[in-house]
């Protein structure tokens, strides 16, 4: 149950992070996401190793270990790639523009899906029945945390927030957003 607690902890400290960059805080912004990444990675191994295990079929293991490489690959991509890594986890206050390109023309919160996909793959490729029970709490603290950014925070932060609220949907993407990231991609390639 710590290991489950220190978890909790470490998501709450990144989300302080959007208090720090609204009160424009100096050199607080890195120390809290730092220290709350390092307790939510050291949470999540602590649990996939721990003694308890499920009898779970060879495929399922497999399918873990697909499901985990393409569900780190989403979650890196949309929290260090989609996202200007110094505005938005190192320098004092909030980035001066509203990300609404890549994994964010999908949804406005795609690290929650990744996170989920992340912790299913986790049960499968552990077998940890910690992390099992894990799981949808650390979803469900996801999820609320995203909430209040996505009521409270993100239209502090972003002048237009309430249109892009309007434009793409909040976890799930639809066909519209899927259309509007389509597009950003053929976009690009024109560009390049």
């Amino acid at each position: 149950m710590n290991n489950i607690l220190i978890g909790i902890a470490g998501a709450l400290l990144i989300h302080v992070v959007d208090i720090v960059s609204i009160k424009k805080i100096p050199l607080l912004k890195p120390i809290i996401w730092i220290i709350g990444i390092t307790m939510g990675i050291y949470s999540i191994i602590r649990l996939c190793f721990s003694a308890d295990k499920l009898s779970l079929p060879v495929w399922a293991m497999v399918s873990g270990w697909v499901l985990l490489v393409t569900s780190v690959s989403i979650f890196l991509t949309a929290l260090f790639i989609n996202l200007p890594f110094r505005k938005t986890y190192v320098e004092t206050g909030v980035g001066d523009k509203l990300i609404k390109t890549g994994l964010y023309s999908l949804a406005r919160h795609p690290g929650v899906i990744a996170l989920s996909m992340l912790m299913i793959s986790l049960i499968l490729v552990s077998r940890s029945e910690q992390i099992l029970i894990a799981t949808p709490i650390f979803i469900l603290i996801d999820i609320l945390l995203v909430v209040l950014q996505d009521k409270v925070f993100f239209p502090r932060m972003f002048e237009s927030y309430s249109e892009y609220r309007r434009e793409i949907p909040m976890l799930l993407p639809n066909r519209r957003s899927i259309g509007i990231f389509i597009r950003n991609i053929h976009e690009a390639k024109q560009k390049n």
